[in-house]
């Protein structure tokens, strides 16, 4: 019989678990170990077909089942130890951020955020970085909130068919099966607007809770926008260059615009990538338009509180709008301004080209006063992209600075190493960031650290087997097939993991380069190794799925079948049970196009090893005894002949030699026929000295007071009495600016005794006729320029203040200084211009170098 109606009935929660309701609503449970293991307990097999939802699991639980565990005392005391954790977490007054002097309002925008596997609105490493910042800022105690989009099917489901080829399945998502909450606001629904083409465009507002902070989240999904509207929040980085605009414009103008109708103003404004810079321009208008300020003084405030975070080494991977696109979307607001459009455009130009796309970087690059990239790596990497916009300037002096990437300790470590730390070192979380604290692994007994280690690689090869098994049975194989899914992998032999975004650049399968030496490996019998492989391709990146097609045949074949796997559908799950259970992590990009990666970050903590190219963190994490590298340090990450070929022959024949000749005989090489003593004190040595360093309490901590404090100062400056010192600014900088083409620098002389050649440790003297025309001299700084000469360039320059100056004729200003000669060699020197002030947060802010010719 059909049914006239479908209905849903939910269960009744007992009074006794009336807690569980608060708690399935804060995400803290998705990095409290007892808090999972509660919700788990309740239903093993619903926790399992849920993701690990425990919101869900309420909502689908039997009611019989929730009425047995009320009346569980054991149940009962350990919800209510939860409990009591979880509200004593909220309370705690005694934290980092709360002991502040300088505290600061902090709005933090990302395209993504990455949680755990139950709350799907991520796709990869930026949002799990996203996500690991807003759980070290909660925990920190920040006055922190985050914006971003909610979107209704997520990235995507991946599955491979059996050919090998990714298939992209989309997740349709019920909202009331998440823990959000919607805004309210005068007791109705908040919904914020922005406009487009001929329209405006409408967005709800949901919250989540991260522990002590607040995600907000807009969707546009709803019944008051067309069905073309409600698509914009559809799906992560789907669509075209039209719907990544739309986009964009809702999580920056309309994120913004959400903030300011809950009463919200930050002190500073944090993009994580340019997806948000959008925003910049409605402060900007709102400056104008509100304030009664011009453009220029609006952009002074504005980009006073301003940070951006880049995480993308490669121009091509920033997005860029065409004139026509723009002009589309955005033809009203230069009028709003009080600006041309050419001026406006240009804010997205590295030059004055016309035919130039509208950088999104490049706009938040020139509205924010701190900028940084997410490894030391990154960060020179980045000075070079994007010198342009600083014509002039030395590329080591390009204002982009870099903070290193982390990862939230706490949600990456398996609980079995957290008890472990906490018996043999103490409360290791009220330790994390203390190099001394961390030096006690040495007292870890050797079996302990093995046998907790060995547990979880157990754990491990179980979960994937009953993944692959899973994967055989849905494509219809043989019983036997799938009967031999259990004969995968081996608890005892040396386990590789690598599993990543599959990118192209991150070379899924140079492992593959040399097959011949491959199968030796894999086929010793007295040493043998085992690969699991696992990652999802962008549904349009053909490239990327054909090597997931290369790596997943390669590993259905006869000689390599049990050696080799690959787990469909990677997310924040399948990385946790990868990074806490494999021996070794492979990572092999191209250098230097890995800005960060954070993956192999979270293996020390579960102690795991590393085995990578020296790209993005580990160039600064590899110390020669706590991992390997693979290839030699690139000297310029940057150089034009750096060809793709050639690395990957170089790597892949360090890598083959690595792993032959250290890393399988390291892991083997068992004295007492059981434990790998040398390798052993490799993970001690990999948890010492990367655990304390590579984590997000540290990388937010560097954060607030190298960014968000000095940049909520300075923008708290600027706004003072009706906002006069940014106007004060304003007006000097047009002054400058106007003036600067009279800089000239006429005459340059050395001397030294009468010589250009000096002795170590003697001075040289510079003098340097300036012509200033009508800027006043207390306005600028003439500098000496000078270190190794190299290639008609100056490399490992130096820069000495002229500060004696005499005034000349005709504006002319007579400036000399000194240098000291430290080491012997040929040098090069220049002099140079550059216009200075106290308000400034740049050295360059104003972009206007002049150099001797």
């Amino acid at each position: 019989m059909h049914p006239l109606f479908i209905y849903n009935v939910v269960p009744k929660l007992p009074a006794e678990l009336e807690p569980m309701r608060e708690m399935v609503y804060n995400l803290w449970w998705t990095w409290e170990p007892e808090a999972r293991k509660l919700f788990r307990h309740l239903d093993v097999e619903l926790w399992d077909r849920t993701n690990h939802n425990p919101l869900r699991m309420l909502q689908l639980s039997r009611q019989h089942r929730l009425e047995e565990v009320a009346q569980d005392d054991d149940f009962l005391r350990d919800l209510d130890a939860v409990y009591n954790k979880y509200k004593a977490y909220l309370a705690r007054q005694d934290t980092y951020g709360k002991l502040r002097q300088e505290s600061c309002s902090i709005a933090y925008f990302s395209a993504e955020f990455g949680f755990h596997e139950s709350v799907p609105n991520y796709s990869g490493g930026l949002g799990i970085l996203a996500g690991d910042h807003c759980k070290s800022a909660s925990d920190l105690n920040l006055n922190f909130r985050a914006v971003g989009l909610l979107y209704r099917h997520g990235y995507f489901r991946q599955q491979i068919n059996k050919e090998g080829w990714q298939e992209t399945v989309a997740l349709n998502q019920n909202f009331h099966h998440l823990p959000l909450v919607e805004v309210r606001v005068d007791d109705k629904p908040l919904m914020v607007d922005v406009d487009l083409p001929g329209r405006k465009v409408f967005a709800k507002v949901w919250q989540l809770a991260i522990g002590r902070i607040t995600l907000y989240l807009l969707d546009t999904d709803i019944q008051e926008n067309n069905s073309e509207d409600r698509l914009i929040t559809a799906q992560l980085y789907g669509g075209d260059l039209e719907m990544r605009i739309r986009q964009e414009i809702v999580l920056g103008m309309g994120g913004s615009r959400a903030l300011r109708a809950m009463g919200i103003v930050p002190d500073v404004h944090h993009m994580n990538e340019g997806h948000a810079a959008f925003l910049s321009l409605e402060l900007i208008a709102r400056a104008v338009q509100e304030k009664k300020l011009d453009y220029y003084t609006a952009l002074q405030l504005v980009a006073s509180g301003n940070i951006f975070t880049t995480h993308t080494p490669v121009p091509a991977g920033n997005d860029a709008f065409s004139r026509e696109l723009m002009e589309r979307y955005f033809w009203e607001f230069p009028g709003k301004a009080g600006i041309s459009f050419d001026e406006f455009f240009r804010m997205g130009q590295m030059s004055d080209n016309p035919a130039d796309a509208f950088s999104m970087t490049i706009l938040a690059l020139r509205t924010s006063r701190h900028s940084n990239g997410v490894s030391a790596l990154h960060g020179q990497v980045s000075r070079g992209l994007w010198e342009g916009v600083w014509a002039g300037v030395p590329r080591d002096e390009v204002p982009i600075t870099s903070i290193t990437n982390g990862i939230h300790t706490k949600t990456w470590m398996a609980p079995e190493f957290s008890d472990m730390y906490d018996k043999y070192l103490g409360d290791w979380e009220e330790n994390l960031m203390d190099h001394e604290f961390w030096r006690g692994v040495i007292d870890i007994p050797d079996e302990a650290l093995w046998d907790t280690h060995q547990t979880l690689k157990s754990r491990l090869i179980d979960f994937v087997r009953a993944r692959i098994r899973a994967q055989r049975e849905r494509l219809g194989e043989s019983m036997e097939s799938i009967r031999k899914a259990n004969l995968l992998l081996d608890p005892e032999v040396l386990t590789v993991g690598f599993a990543r975004r599959f990118a192209t650049y991150k070379r899924g399968t140079l492992l593959f380069s040399d097959l011949a030496r491959l199968r030796r490996i894999l086929s010793n019998k007295d040493q043998p190794v085992q690969f699991i492989f696992s990652g999802k391709s962008h549904p349009k990146d053909d490239g990327g799925k054909r090597f997931i097609q290369e790596v997943y045949k390669i590993s259905r074949e006869p000689e390599f079948e049990h050696r080799i796997v690959f787990v469909e559908d990677y997310d924040i799950y399948v990385g946790r049970r990868l990074t806490q259970g494999v021996d070794l992590w492979l990572n092999n990009p191209l250098r230097p196009l890995e800005a960060s990666g954070t993956s192999g970050m979270k293996l020390p903590p579960n102690g795991g090893l590393n085995l990578s190219v020296l790209d993005g963190w580990w160039c600064e994490g590899y110390n020669g005894k706590n991992g390997w590298a693979i290839g030699a340090e690139i000297k310029d990450p940057l150089d034009p002949n750096l060809k793709p070929e050639f690395q990957s022959e170089v790597d892949s024949a360090s890598l083959f030699h690595i792993l032959e000749t250290q890393v399988i005989p390291l892991y083997y090489a068992k004295p007492d026929g059981r434990l790998p003593i040398a390798w052993l004190q490799l993970m001690r040595e990999s948890i010492r000295s990367v655990t304390p360093v590579f984590n997000t309490h540290r990388m937010v901590k560097e954060y607030n007071e190298r960014l968000y404090e000095p940049a909520a100062l300075k923008h708290r400056e600027l706004a003072e009495d009706n906002c006069a010192k940014a106007g004060e600014v304003s007006k000097w900088k047009r002054s400058i600016r106007h003036d600067w083409p009279q800089v000239r620098i006429s005459d340059v002389h050395l001397a030294s005794e009468g010589q250009l050649s000096v002795t170590v440790g003697e001075k040289l003297g510079v003098t340097a006729r300036v012509h200033l025309g009508d800027i006043d001299p207390k306005f600028v700084q003439v500098q000496a320029y000078f270190g190794e000469a190299s290639n008609s360039s100056i490399a490992k320059a130096s820069i000495a203040n002229l500060d004696d100056c005499k005034k000349a004729e005709h504006g002319d200003y007579i400036y000399h200084g000194e240098i000291s000669a430290t080491e012997s060699g040929a040098y090069g020197l220049n002099v140079r211009v550059i216009p200075v002030n106290p308000v400034l947060t740049q050295a360059h802010e104003l972009r206007l170098i002049t150099w001797a010719r």
